[in-house]
């Protein structure tokens, strides 16, 4: 059996961000294992319970989903509400649903604060970009998924044809 890939559901065309858009992501590649039945669906923020739309949130003081993870860092949204407890049940929710499916990899939206694995926002809320996981990929990445953002699937497509069983 070849490996399932969990995708953020706004990859696919689900109008499930916090502005109520999609980033739908037309690549033959990812048509090509919907084909196969090898997408799992995800958005870890409507699992953690969050409505469409929402208000942003990003990781606060410029810290990564790994510090959200090891306690020290929390996210919040434009309000001030603090959403650490819903990002993390995000990220449970995802992890699990990877595991349900055997999904070794994930192919996620970058710059969210639940799916961003190249960069995400600094916590200002003023647009600004650094390096950095959200906690869904943050998680997915410590439990042993591969987690390559929306700009990577080139890179997650030659890996899986290097070992479409891994």
């Amino acid at each position: 059996m070849t490996a399932k890939i969990l995708v953020s559901a706004c990859l696919l065309g689900r109008p499930v961000r916090y502005n109520g858009s999609a980033k739908t992501l037309l690549h033959p590649a990812l048509m090509q294992w919907q084909a196969e039945g090898r997408v799992v669906s995800t958005c870890p923020e409507l699992a953690a319970g969050f409505s469409v739309p929402r208000p942003p949130a990003e990781i606060s003081d410029g810290d990564s989903g790994e510090d959200v993870l090891s306690g020290t860092a929390r996210v919040v949204d434009i309000l001030g509400g603090d959403v650490t407890d819903m990002y993390m049940a995000g990220a449970q929710s995802a992890l699990a649903l990877a595991r349900e499916h055997d999904c070794r990899f994930a192919l996620l939206i970058d710059g969210s604060p639940s799916c961003g694995s190249g960069f995400i926002y600094d916590g200002s809320f003023a647009g600004k970009k650094h390096a950095g996981a959200g906690v869904t990929a943050a998680l997915l990445k410590a439990n042993g998924i591969g987690v390559y953002s929306d700009a990577e699937i080139d890179a997650l497509q030659a890996r899986l044809t290097d070992a479409p069983f891994a």
